[in-house]
């Protein structure tokens, strides 16, 4: 059977998504582009904000579209959330966020007899990790680790924890030997990810935590470059960074969710810190690794946030100092507490995210040239324009002009200077 997979969303849904590809190819399937002629059309959906219910339902009736014949699937956090909506859209098979090798089960039973199937559970009630095989898109230059599932924060904001369930991870001795096994298939870098992994053990409820999980994995990875996806801010404790800056593969970038530099904002969002704890989260990353990279997220015209509230927010993010920032107006998600809070006039997001942008410009632009002058192992992933490009340890972008092919290699390069946003360099 030839099968197509549509992906939208989050790095988990990635993650998943490639395990499906290598769980159906070890069944004897063949994957082919989504523009191509299939057998099958899988849309791995997302559901984070309103737009990106769009977005499914837009590829879901594509699929349909193209080939009246084919077998029409629909996983993800949309069609978890969403059921009775999906069912309206004449899917062949319906599965939700959960047990996806029974999903691919499923969707030879439809190939196969044509029926229409359902099979999505209570999120709410789900106590297991799914463990799925580790891997890459492509290249097998970097690779991602679902350590963790599920969320309990609750942020006003979010549906993600009625789409995921609560916590579950990954067991400490299955990261291993994933970990060991990507090592073996020659991965040069192994990406954790989660829907929250600052979260992992915490249903293990014998005291570890994400940091002893980063030492096993550490060891087991060899010279296997390790990053860390979305770091909650109250991980990052002088207990963490003490043992994190003792291992010698983790990458100096770490990615803090914020999305307010306001505290009376963060309150109405149901964060769990407030702007005093997220700085002093920054101010033990810098004492503990030499200028790291330290990014984040950013939500504008949240629900109630007034000027001076945004304005705060501005000179948060100065004082943080970010390399690099993702910024969102903030977009209406229904089923959520701030969905039927005071909204902020659509042309008034906007503005505000235009600010936030362009003070992410000016601190990404400092960062960068920060690192001219710097020597840098880059990880080199592809070719482009006669240059080798890749990224180092920090997760800025490298090239080299090189006729050399480096592709999967680690050199040490020598920044030399900053074109378009990209770190240009020689190899030492």
């Amino acid at each position: 059977m030839r099968v197509a997979i549509y992906t939208l969303g989050c790095k988990v849904n990635q993650y998943e998504t490639q395990a499906m590809e290598q769980e159906l190819q070890r069944r004897g399937h063949t994957l082919v582009d989504f523009e191509s002629p299939a057998d099958a059309y899988i849309i791995n959906t997302c559901s984070v904000t309103a737009v990106s219910d769009k977005k499914s339902r837009q590829m879901i009736r594509r699929a349909k579209s193209r080939n009246p014949q084919a077998v029409v699937a629909a996983c993800g956090c949309y069609v978890q959330t969403h059921t009775p909506e999906a069912q309206e859209l004449g899917i062949d098979l319906i599965g939700g966020t959960g047990d996806r090798m029974e999903f691919l089960t499923l969707l030879e039973q439809a190939a196969e007899d044509h029926r229409s199937r359902v099979a999505v559970d209570e999120a709410l009630r789900r106590r297991t990790f799914e463990v799925l095989p580790a891997g890459g898109m492509a290249a097998r230059t970097r690779a991602m680790l679902k350590v963790e599932d599920g969320c309990v924060n609750f942020c006003t904001y979010c549906i993600i924890p009625y789409a995921r369930g609560p916590v579950r991870s990954l067991p400490l001795e299955e990261a291993v030997r994933q970990t060991e096994q990507l090592r073996r298939e020659g991965y040069r870098e192994v990406v954790f990810t989660g829907i929250e992994i600052s979260s992992w053990g915490q249903d293990f409820k014998d005291g570890r935590s994400l940091i002893d999980l980063l030492e096993a994995v550490s060891q087991a990875a060899g010279e296997m470059r390790l990053r860390l996806g979305s770091l909650e801010p109250r991980t990052v404790t002088e207990d963490f960074c003490r043992r994190a800056a003792r291992l010698p593969n983790l990458c100096p970038q770490f990615h803090l969710s914020m999305q307010s530099g306001c505290d009376a904002t963060l309150r109405r969002m149901n964060r769990r810190y407030d702007t005093a704890r997220f700085l002093r989260s920054v101010t033990l990353l810098r004492q503990y690794f030499p200028r790291p990279a330290i990014t984040t997220d950013l939500i504008c015209g949240f629900p109630g946030e007034t000027e001076e509230e945004f304005s705060q927010t501005l000179a948060f993010l100065r004082r943080c100092d970010f390399a690099q920032m993702h910024i969102f107006p903030y977009s209406i998600r229904p089923g959520t507490k701030a969905a039927e809070m005071e909204q902020v006039p659509g042309p008034v997001k906007e503005e505000r995210a235009a600010r936030a942008s362009a003070v992410a410009a000016e601190l990404h632009r400092a960062y960068l040239q920060g690192c001219v002058g710097q020597t840098y192992p880059v990880l080199f992933e592809q070719r482009k324009d006669g240059c080798a490009a890749g990224h180092a340890p920090n997760y800025m972008p490298v090239e080299v002009q090189t006729q050399e092919d480096y592709h999967n290699t680690v050199r040490h390069v020598k920044i030399t200077g900053v074109v378009n946003d990209i770190l240009m360099g020689e190899v030492t």
